[in-house]
């Protein structure tokens, strides 16, 4: 399947997995429309996402400008700047090659931020078919914001797996087993059973 992170997180949404808020602009005019939409009780940063089919946006740049395929805005003011020097441009990433991919949308997203927390935590999640199994295998690691891909090889101990058996299905213990290992506790560990069962939810019905 090959879709834009944005049209991704609406088909999660409607299985129930927690998603930012987030609109798609396609020019600076309207992504600054986009920030004015998204809510600001908890924070004014807004996150501007390129959207091309690759992965590293982040540490991709755009040819014409310098810019990140990923960059942070510090309130609505920066929004149309920001987003004038990543929309239209050409993104580089370790995926797209030296010839890049040109960027006609742009993800304008909220800030992730957990109530009565000092801190903010990213995790790698994926699910996957393991063909030499045959079964499908949850993957998780502490190690979130990286390429998981050099996790795997530097520090494959880093890497948490769990397959589950066809016959049988997703299991809550192994559930459990994942979250647990991830060291959370309290109502982040109850948030991220939810997350682990509607992801897995989707997955399996797609």
């Amino acid at each position: 399947m090959n879709i834009h992170e944005y049209q991704a997180k609406e088909i999660l949404k409607t299985f129930g997995v927690k998603i930012q808020n987030g609109f798609v602009a396609e020019n600076p005019d309207q992504a600054e429309e986009c920030a004015q939409k998204l809510p600001k009780e908890n924070s004014n940063i807004v996150v501007l996402k390129a959207q091309i089919h690759a992965g590293g946006r982040g540490k991709g740049i755009i040819k014409e400008t310098g810019s990140n395929g990923v960059v942070i805005s510090k309130g609505v003011g920066e929004v149309k700047e920001k987003s004038s020097k990543i929309l239209g441009g050409t993104l580089v990433t370790h995926q797209t090659g030296e010839e890049g991919k040109v960027v006609n949308k742009i993800l304008i997203a909220e800030d992730v931020y957990y109530p009565g927390s000092d801190e903010c935590k990213e995790f790698y999640l994926g699910i996957l078919l393991d063909r030499t199994k045959g079964m499908n295998v949850i993957m998780a690691s502490k190690e979130g914001g990286v390429e998981i891909e050099k996790v795997a090889e530097e520090s494959p101990e880093k890497i948490i797996k769990e397959w589950i058996d066809p016959n049988i299905g997703l299991q809550q213990y192994q559930v459990r087993k994942i979250a647990f290992s991830l060291g959370l506790e309290g109502n982040a560990l109850k948030e991220m059973i939810k997350f682990i069962n509607s992801l897995y939810k989707a997955y399996d019905s797609i």
